[in-house]
């Protein structure tokens, strides 16, 4: 059915048909970001949305609940089978190489990937699309420094350059908003009472650092987030002192499943067990499992937590980073990659290293080349200022809440909603716009309408 929308002149605009293929019902990082990617396009009132749902690696696809207004919006628009016409705006959330071009006008929206520069074939794969977006400039640069040779074979088995493959396209960065209404800073009275006395009693300690993001593959110092690495600093920063704090890990594998908890404790015994069995660690909880947003919000803002922490080696952009920032929670992190949009030096304490080659385990065809590198946070500075951190606190949550009155007006929802509609126009400005016409109505004849009296015809007799 045609979608259409009233203009000032009396007639109406049709909607642009929009297809959007993406992971819309995953629970992951790219999930997240293409409901709200969804929702935002919905709120621009300019398409007739249709969804492709598509699977994310081994995630769940549970995300969406039916009883839930916003996510039901999201879950009407799923197509249960293929259109007859071509969409007027096809948008592909997903790796570019799998960016697909159905429509009249095509879109890719990617997160990129966290190494200093991306495989030709995702060059290739973008040259194909009429508009790039990804979510932070340092993803942006991953493309744009990504230039390869183009070679021809010559008759004596020599090769010949005859061009350069780049980025040819136009490549826009849209960040990921948080919602300035789920994440937000809570009095400890606003925070539900079962929850707030549950993590009390799960975790006895005053004072906690947390950890917010997934388990990826790899051994010590090769998963992408690098906790195991996390874990060891902490360990060596708190082993062995009268007051320490805890470290909770809210994390997981590709699922939730029994084993996949059992996998991520068998990781933190493996980092235990480097040290001597007389030494007094730290505890680590591990939080295993799904949490809502308003109680990801609840642990954001508990009393007993007081630092977002993470030495991961890359980030499109470290949504969870931005979030934490919104409830005003100190952040400590790798100095590199997709949050550096969003964090500064002044007001986050940001963690030196090195760029070094991706280990040989990382390697993944198209994806992650072996010729790229990633960030490689320094272990004394991280140990530094974790334990700045646990004395100093109330120093680094005044900084916090500085970062947070910054973020609350620049990374919103809303202004993530704004800009998309801003640059999406921009580069569609030469695409015709359908428009409709109110005729107006005819009369039907009946018998008191008079009639019109045409001359009579006379025959031609006679040709001159």
């Amino acid at each position: 059915m045609e979608t259409k929308k009233k203009i000032h002149n009396g007639g109406y605009l049709m909607k642009k048909l929009m297809v959007i293929c993406a992971p819309v019902t995953s629970r992951s990082g790219y999930g997240e970001h293409a409901r709200d990617l969804v929702k935002s396009f919905m709120t621009h009132d300019k398409y007739d949305v249709k969804i492709m749902d598509v699977r994310w690696g081994d995630c769940p696809r549970n995300a969406l609940n039916k009883n839930n207004n916003e996510d039901k919006k999201i879950l009407d628009c799923i197509l249960r089978q293929n259109l007859n016409q071509q969409p007027d705006v096809y948008v592909d959330i997903r790796i570019p190489n799998e960016f697909q071009t159905h429509g009249k006008f095509n879109i890719g929206i990617t997160a990129g990937v966290e190494t200093d520069i991306v495989s030709g074939k995702w060059i290739e794969c973008c040259n194909k699309m009429d508009l790039v977006i990804v979510p932070s400039e340092h993803s942006k640069r991953g493309f744009t420094n990504s230039i390869y040779d183009k070679v021809q074979n010559l008759s004596d088995g020599k090769t010949e350059k005859i061009g350069e493959l780049k980025l040819e396209k136009p490549m826009e960065v849209v960040f990921e908003g948080a919602d300035e209404d789920t994440y937000k800073p809570l009095k400890h009275t606003e925070i539900d009472k079962e929850f707030f006395d549950w993590l009390n009693g799960e975790v006895p300690e005053k004072q906690a650092f947390l950890f917010v993001g997934q388990w990826t593959k790899g051994g010590y110092g090769e998963d992408r987030k690098d906790i195991a690495k996390l874990v060891k600093v902490f360990y060596e920063s708190f082993a062995n002192k009268k007051k320490q704090p805890a470290l909770i890990l809210k994390t997981n594998g590709a699922t939730y499943s029994i084993l996949d908890h059992e996998e991520c404790l068998s990781k933190l015994n493996d980092v235990k067990k480097r040290f001597p069995s007389e030494w007094k660690l730290p505890n680590v909880y591990l939080l295993h499992g799904d949490l809502s947003k308003e109680e990801m919000n609840y642990l954001y803002n508990h009393p007993k937590v007081k630092s977002m922490v993470s030495l991961t080696h890359g980030e499109g952009f470290g949504r969870p980073l931005l979030e934490a920032t919104m409830t005003g929670l100190p952040v400590i992190t790798s100095a590199w990659s997709g949050q550096l949009d969003f964090l500064d030096v002044e007001d986050a304490m940001l963690i030196p290293g090195d760029l070094k080659q991706v280990p040989k385990s990382m390697v993944w065809e198209d994806i992650i080349i072996e010729e790229s590198k990633w960030f490689d946070a320094n272990e004394d500075a991280m140990y530094k200022a974790l334990n700045y951190t646990f004395v100093k606190g109330e120093e680094t949550r005044a900084r916090a809440k500085n970062l947070m009155n910054k973020n609350r007006q620049k990374f919103t929802l809303n202004k993530m909603t704004e800009k998309l509609d801003e640059i999406v126009q921009k580069h569609m400005k030469d695409v015709p716009q359908q428009v409709g016409l109110n005729l107006p109505k005819l009369k039907k004849v009946d018998k008191e309408t008079p009639k019109v009296n045409l001359p009579k015809l006379k025959k031609v007799t006679e040709v001159v």
